[in-house]
């Protein structure tokens, strides 16, 4: 009887790490654009579909973009207090004449003060009708991973971006979130802001979100840059209510 109960628990055991290994197999292929999910093959199947972009795409054929069902595009204009991406005003041009819906967004940091970090992004993003709203990207990076700024600092600089930003383009700024950025700095504080929820896999059905990015692993024809992976997003609505948030109207 021990025997057996020896050879049940190595059969448990090796099955436990096979399951393991597959586990750790299916992220890894994941994580490098091996597996699509089927949303991500085939992504006319959403309504309301979109990417976001930055130099790391290199040159963009919208055209080609918006061939694929691509509705609108978040495309990055500027970081911090100094720095502006590179392929912005081509981008911002460029998807516009493709019949794209566009929206700037700004990386958000935690090493400047908010008022200058609005005068970067108004310098570079135009008011222009029928975009987006302007979105503030707060995520982490560097040794803020790991060393995590206060609510009081994220306060300090956040607060006064955002009210530089609302009055400049008459429009509440989204605000694009993580899991964590979320919860330590944004629910509770800013909830009047739309939200744009960055969760792959997973859809963040408790929160009232308006943008859901689900997958930073996709690929996509029309763009030639170092980076072969695109991120893909989804709107939480119609197209006329796209068109809505961006005041225009469909015709």
């Amino acid at each position: 009887m021990r025997t057996v109960f020896r050879v049940l628990g190595r059969l448990l055991a090796c099955l436990l790490l096979l399951a393991f290994l597959a586990l750790a197999l299916f992220y890894l292929l994941r994580w490098r654009g091996y597996i699509l999910l089927p949303q991500e093959a085939d992504p006319s199947q959403w309504e309301v579909f979109g990417v976001d972009v930055s130099t790391y795409q290199g040159e963009i054929d919208w055209q080609v973009l918006a061939g694929q069902g691509v509705d609108f595009a978040f495309i990055k204009a500027t970081e911090g207090s100094g720095l502006q991406d590179v392929r912005f005003q081509e981008n911002w041009k460029n998807a516009q004449a493709a019949g794209v819906v566009v929206g700037a967004y700004h990386f958000f940091s935690y090493d400047s003060p908010g008022e200058t970090q609005a005068d970067n992004f108004i310098a570079t993003v135009p008011v222009t009708a029928g975009a987006l709203p302007p979105v503030v990207d707060i995520e982490f990076y560097g040794d803020k991973l790991k060393d995590l700024p206060t609510t009081e600092l994220v306060d300090g600089i956040l607060s006064p971006l955002l009210a530089r930003l609302e009055a400049h383009y008459g429009a509440k700024p989204i605000l694009y979130v993580t899991e964590r950025s979320y919860q330590l700095y944004i629910k509770g504080k800013y909830d009047s802001y739309p939200l744009w929820v960055s969760r792959p896999l997973l859809a963040p059905i408790e929160k009232d979100w308006s943008f859901w990015q689900y997958s930073h692993s996709a690929r996509l024809e029309g763009y030639a840059g170092a980076e072969e992976r695109i991120d893909l997003n989804v709107f939480r609505g119609d197209r006329s209510a796209l068109l809505e948030l961006a005041g225009q109207r469909e015709g």
